[in-house]
Formats: structure tokens, sequence, C-alpha cells
């Protein structure tokens, strides 16, 4: 996975959410499966996508993030949402609910 792939999948999908994160991040592992979940339940057309921010440290700069883990959703081509370390499921779901509702 590398810049061009991010580029285009954001730009070919109407939705996607980008999960940076880093193997020695014990919120990463604990907020991983609870943002699966959270997309697959309520946001079908969301496309998701895992990145490992140490594996990938030229992904991370390309969009900015500093910290673990690191949230980023899209729609429609143009980030809407950020969240980094203390992320509330039930703040994200509803930051994301507003926004995809309008747009599908």
């Amino acid at each position: 996975m590398d810049i061009k792939d991010i580029e285009s999948l954001v730009a070919d999908n109407t939705a996607v959410l980008l999960y940076f994160y880093n193997d020695n991040c014990a919120p990463c592992k604990i907020l991983r499966p609870k943002v699966q979940e959270l997309v697959q339940d309520n946001f079908p057309r969301i496309e998701f996508r895992l990145i490992n921010a140490e594996q990938h440290p030229a992904l991370s700069a390309q969009h900015g993030v500093f910290a673990s883990p690191t949230l980023i959703v899209f729609f429609e081509g143009k980030e809407y949402i950020r969240e980094s370390k203390n992320i509330s499921i039930s703040e994200l779901h509803d930051k994301i609910e507003r926004i995809y509702n309008m747009i599908f």
C-alpha cells in the first residue's frame, strides 16, 4: 500500500475510513475491533482500511498523522472527520451518521 493506492481509494469511493495504528499501541488494539464493528453494522458503504503507521511512515506523513490511533473519514474525496488518541465510539458514530445519511 502506498500513497497512490490511498489516493485512488479515496477518489474511487464515496466514503472511506482510514485507521492508522501501530503494533505497540494498546488503545489501537482495543479500539480496532470496535471501529470495525461500527462500520460493518452501521455504515456498510464506507470502505475501511487499516494502515500500520510504523510500516507506512510516508502514508502517515502524507496525512499528517502523528499519533496512534488516528481515524480519518473521507466523504466524496474530502476529509470530514479526524479523531486521534482518546476516541469515543458513540461520538464517532454520531459524527459519521450525520454526514453518511446526507450522502447516502
